[in-house]
């Protein structure tokens, strides 16, 4: 590029994207850490080895975070991240989200059926293999073909030479590729749990709100060959309280950020995708609270479901506020007339690149088209039940296992096989009124939408969508984990020839689930993908790779400083204190969303007061950090993150740290808990390395 009006066009664009350099923005890979910035803003020097400790420590919860706290395997992350499991470790006469469990010994550890937990071993960029398998003479859907068929080569030949689970992950919009080696650990047993009412003392209103006071933790044992896991690496303890200031650093698997999104999926976003989102969300969240008010038992059946929607409609009506927020789309429209401007500029990047934009922009006009289509089909979301689920995937995986694995949908491959076959197989409970009522309001939805199509026709056949729902549910067995084992064994002719009326089902709505999923997949996420990867390129090409990839779920660490903020003219504290739950509760008579549990309440006089619950930090985070330790400069625990403010989630999109805060608890306030109101104090001891 020689021309001056080029150059211009560079400096703008290097203004642009400069605008946050000196926030404390990013969540970064462990192979292309923040190193300069981290030693030029807080002086700390980020080693190998300090980065390998780090990994090692972490913990992978599904789609949140968690960290080795101790050498026995002992592994700490949120109690919402933990919920899934408390709750079906509960009975209707023994409710653990109401009471709280405390394993006094070994033997009392409570094993969670069918969980899960993966600590990452290694990682590789293999980018150069993914992206050598494409020629310039494919077409879009040839070369993700193409690309689709190198990744599962990839990760089978990586599984099978290291016996890791192992995972090729797209960064920058397809830019980059690296390969994901997991450890697997399948026997997880709960350890620690505090009530429900303290781990999320505010409820829903509090939510994405700060200050906060919540003791949002739980506590698993991992174990291997039956004996607890002899873990190598763990975070040691820290017993100093933070300070303004303070850095810290956090590791966690952030699930997804649009950071590097063009304006054209940005108002796709606004505009189609998080307008149904909303309105899904809210009218499952009215359904469900009217279900729970038949009765205790509803009620705590349908709540970690109601607690799931609550959580997701204020997370969308928060990134949807980014997306209406004037400042922020003319600064994303400012940003991408930059680059395209400096692509322009020069002949040979304007021939590569030039298009990128515009294809993703027809890309965006064909999902709109076909939304509500692949929400409702391949979604699932007109078939909201965990019998349809578990149907669909003995149905796929039966066919799916005839064809060769790289030809397979990507969730059928050997990979993904022996996590998919636990799921199907563990006995978990299953509530059927809450599924005839789940469904019953989906079918209802359902017909709305497509009520004239033929396959929704003869599903109905003239008959309500209650009286559809509660057939489906009371005729089928795959409540029964030996029934879904025994199509597992048997395969394809067992499923094809299933009387089962949801095996029927699934069978009913494959075709057109997978047509729309297949032009999904032609029309929109390989057109995005492969024009992702050019962007991407531009952006190397004038920036080099000194900025991180959008969250992808996979490991990454973030940093900030512990800081209060200002809003609306008023100082808030960057931490709070025991003493500040305890007021807030009198205040509000002690009832919901600020009831206490009797634990707290017959413990008041052995609490420290003064000791810090909750605390902010700048560090950048987004869903999927739940649970990821927060580590000091002496790499040791000293707290996890559970929350954003609610000024954090247009940080999707754009970070800034002005208001935009992570919301964690203290390490401090988690020991003062154990001690002085659980009288855990042997657990506080592994903790602390006192045993």
């Amino acid at each position: 590029m020689n021309t001056l009006r080029g150059k211009f066009w560079i400096g703008i664009l290097a203004l642009v994207l400069a605008g946050s350099a000196f926030a404390d923005e990013g969540l970064w890979l462990f192979n292309m850490p923040p190193t300069q910035i981290l030693k030029s803003k807080y002086n700390f020097q980020v080693t190998p080895e300090w980065l390998e400790h780090v990994r090692l420590s972490s913990v992978r919860f599904g789609g949140a975070s968690g960290s080795f706290v101790s050498p026995d395997g002992l592994v700490l992350t949120n109690h919402h991240v933990g919920q899934g499991a408390i709750q079906q470790l509960s009975t209707q006469d023994k409710d653990l989200m109401k009471t709280g469990f405390y394993a006094r010994t070994r033997a009392e550890e409570l094993k969670v059926p069918g969980m899960e937990l993966s600590v990452l071993q290694s990682l590789e960029d293999v980018t150069a293999r993914v992206k050598g398998a494409e020629r310039p003479d494919m077409t879009t859907i040839e070369a993700a073909e193409a690309r689709d068929k190198e990744i599962a080569a990839i990760e089978k030949e990586e599984g099978e030479k290291t016996g890791l689970r192992c995972s090729v992950v797209d960064l920058f919009s397809g830019g980059m590729y690296h390969v994901y080696r997991y450890k697997v650990f399948t026997d997880v047993r709960l350890v620690f749990a505090p009530e429900y009412l303290i781990a999320f003392f505010g409820g829903d209103q509090d939510n994405f709100t700060y200050p906060r006071y919540d003791l949002d933790i739980s506590l698993f044992r991992l174990y291997e060959n039956d004996k607890p896991y002899a873990s190598p690496h763990y975070l040691k303890w820290s017993t100093d309280r933070l300070k303004e200031g303070d850095l810290i650093l956090v590791s966690g698997h952030p699930g997804s950020t649009g950071r590097l999104l063009t304006y054209a999926q940005l108002e796709f976003l606004r505009d189609v995708g998080y307008p149904w989102q909303l309105a899904n969300y809210e009218r499952r969240r009215t359904a469900l609270k009217y279900f729970s008010r038949r009765g205790a038992e509803a009620a705590r059946n349908a709540q970690g479901t109601l607690f799931g929607i609550e959580n997701s409609l204020k997370a969308v009506t928060g990134y949807q506020s980014g997306l209406l927020d004037r400042a922020l789309m003319e600064k994303k429209l400012k940003e991408e007339t930059a680059l395209r401007e400096a692509v322009r500029q020069d002949p040979e990047m304007e021939k590569l690149y030039g298009k990128a934009w515009d294809e993703i922009a027809q890309a965006q006009k064909a999902f709109a088209s076909i939304y509500k289509t692949y929400r409702f089909f391949e979604g699932g979301a007109g078939f909201s039940t965990t019998h349809f689920s578990t149907a669909r995937n003995l149905v796929r995986l039966a066919v799916e296992k005839g064809k060769p694995d790289a030809e397979r949908l990507r969730e059928y491959r050997d990979v993904a096989l022996p996590a998919l076959t636990r799921r199907l197989t563990t006995a978990k409970p299953i509530f059927d009124e809450l599924e005839v009522f789940n469904l019953t309001d989906s079918l209802i939805q359902l017909q709305k939408e497509f009520g004239s199509m033929t396959e929704v026709k003869w599903l109905f056949a003239g008959r309500l969508a209650e009286d559809v729902a509660k057939e489906l549910v009371a005729g089928t067995k795959l409540g029964n984990p030996e029934v879904r084992k025994s199509y597992l064994d048997r395969g394809l002719q067992a499923v094809y020839l299933s009387d089962d009326p949801m095996i029927k089902l699934a069978w009913l709505i494959d075709p057109v689930s997978r047509g729309i999923r297949k032009q999904y997949e032609q029309e929109v996420e390989s057109v995005e993908t492969r024009n992702g990867a050019l962007i991407a390129q531009a952006l190397f090409r004038i920036k080099g790779t000194t900025i991180p990839p959008d969250a992808t779920g996979s490991l990454r660490l973030s940093f900030g400083a512990v800081n209060g903020y200002v809003e609306n003219g008023k100082k808030i504290p960057y931490f709070t204190t025991f003493k500040g739950l305890y007021d807030l509760a009198a205040k509000n008579g002690y009832k919901d969303p600020y009831e206490l549990p009797a634990s707290f309440l017959s413990r008041k006089a052995k609490v420290n007061l003064d000791t810090a619950v909750n605390f902010v930090a700048t560090c950048d985070s987004i869903g999927g950090n739940s649970g990821s330790p927060a580590i000091n400069r002496k790499g040791e625990f000293a707290g996890v993150l559970f929350d954003g403010n609610i000024q954090s989630l247009p940080s999707r999109f754009v970070y800034t740290d002005t208001l935009n805060r992570s919301v964690l608890v203290h390490a401090k306030g988690i020991i003062e808990a154990l001690t002085n109101v659980y009288d855990a104090k042997p657990l506080a001891e592994e903790i602390l390395g006192k045993k």
